[in-house]
C-alpha cells in the first residue's frame, strides 16, 4: 500500500452547515480557489440542500459557476434527493456543473428520518433513481452516515454498514465514504471496519470522515491508515457538523481538522500532495471569514516537520 493519501477538503460545504450565518458567495469562491491552489484534489464545493431548509447553500449554482477550474482538480456537491441531481444536473448542461455528487445513506432508521425526512427504504429508492438520473456523467460518491453510532439509536451493526457499503457499490459509486457523524469510533472499531470492508471490496476507494466530539478524531484517522484508507475528509478549523437547523449530537461536532491531519501524515511520512505554505494561509484566510479562531492546533502552534 503506497504511503500517499488523498484528503478532501469539506470546508466550504459539511464545515459551513454549520454556522448560523450563511458565508457571502465571493468568500466561499475565494476559499475554494484557495484549497485548489494548495494541492487539494478532491473539495466539497458546495450543497444541493432545498434552499428553505439549509438556507447556507441557496448560492450552490453561483458558487460552482465562479471557482477556478484546474486539472486534477474535482469539486463534489451534496445531493440528498433526485431534485438535487436535477439541479447538478442542469449546472453541468450550463458548463460550470460539479464532477462528482456525493449521494446520503444514514445506518440508522432515526437519523434518516431527522436527516432526510424520510425511511431508510426510502431512501435507497432515491438513491437508486438518482444514480438513474445521473447516467453516469459524474463521479458518484456513497455517504454511509453514522457508521460508527448513532445519536438517536445508540450503536450501530457494522454488518449492516457493509450491506450499505455493497449496495453503493452495486449501484457504481467511485467511492463510498464511512462517516462518524458525532464522533463515537475508536481506533479499534475503525480498524476493524476499515479492514473488513476492503477484504470484502479490494478494488472500492473507502474514505473516512470523521469527526472530533470527542477528541478521537486524529487517533481514528491513523487507525484508518493503519486499516488501508488512502482517503480521507476533513475541514479546515475542524469545523461543520450537522445543518444549523437541525440539531442533534452535542459538544464540539466538527470534523478532523485538516491542518493538523495534514501536518501529522506530513511528519509520519504519508505524502498528502498539498502545499503547506498554502495550507496555512489557507486555514488564516478561514478564520478571517468566520471571524473568529477555530480549533486546528497547527494553526496555533504551526506545522510539524517530518
Amino acid at each position: 500500500m503506497s504511503d500517499a493519501v488523498t484528503i478532501c477538503e469539506c470546508f466550504a460545504r459539511d464545515g459551513l452547515q454549520h454556522e448560523p450565518e450563511p458565508v457571502p458567495t465571493a468568500t466561499k469562491i475565494a476559499l475554494l480557489n484557495s484549497f485548489a491552489r494548495t494541492g487539494f484534489r478532491r473539495i466539497e464545493a458546495t450543497s444541493y440542500s432545498h434552499p428553505a431548509r439549509v438556507p447556507g447553500f441557496s448560492d450552490a449554482s453561483e458558487v460552482l459557476a465562479g471557482i477556478d477550474r484546474r486539472p486534477g482538480v474535482a469539486f463534489k456537491a451534496t445531493c440528498p434527493n433526485p431534485r438535487a441531481v436535477e439541479r447538478a444536473l442542469a449546472d453541468l448542461e450550463a458548463g460550470h456543473g460539479a464532477e462528482e455528487l456525493s449521494l446520503l445513506v444514514s445506518a440508522t432508521e432515526a437519523h434518516t428520518e431527522r436527516n432526510l425526512r424520510t425511511t431508510r427504504a426510502g431512501q435507497w429508492e432515491r438513491v437508486t433513481e438518482m444514480v438513474k438520473l445521473a447516467d453516469g456523467r459524474f463521479r458518484l460518491v456513497g455517504v454511509v452516515s453514522v457508521a460508527f453510532g448513532c445519536p438517536f439509536e445508540g450503536k450501530v451493526d457494522p454488518g449492516r454498514v457493509a450491506e450499505d457499503v455493497a449496495r453503493f457499490a452495486d449501484l457504481g459509486a467511485s467511492l463510498v465514504t464511512l462517516g462518524d457523524t458525532t464522533g463515537v469510533a475508536t481506533p479499534g472499531s475503525v480498524r476493524a471496519l476499515y479492514t473488513r470492508l476492503s477484504h470484502e471490496h479490494p478494488d472500492l476507494a473507502l474514505v473516512a470522515h470523521l469527526h472530533n466530539t470527542r477528541g478521537t478524531g486524529i487517533a481514528n484517522a491513523v487507525a484508518a491508515l493503519d486499516a488501508g484508507c488512502r482517503h480521507f475528509d476533513s475541514a479546515m478549523g475542524g469545523v461543520g457538523g450537522h445543518p444549523a437547523k437541525i440539531g442533534y449530537g452535542a459538544g464540539l461536532t466538527g470534523n478532523v481538522c485538516t491542518e493538523d491531519l495534514a501536518s501529522l501524515f506530513a511528519a509520519m511520512g504519508v505524502e498528502t500532495g498539498l502545499d503547506l505554505d498554502r495550507l496555512a494561509a489557507a486555514s488564516a484566510a478561514c478564520e478571517e471569514a468566520l471571524g473568529r479562531p477555530l480549533h486546528s492546533m497547527v494553526a496555533r502552534a504551526g506545522f510539524a516537520s517530518a
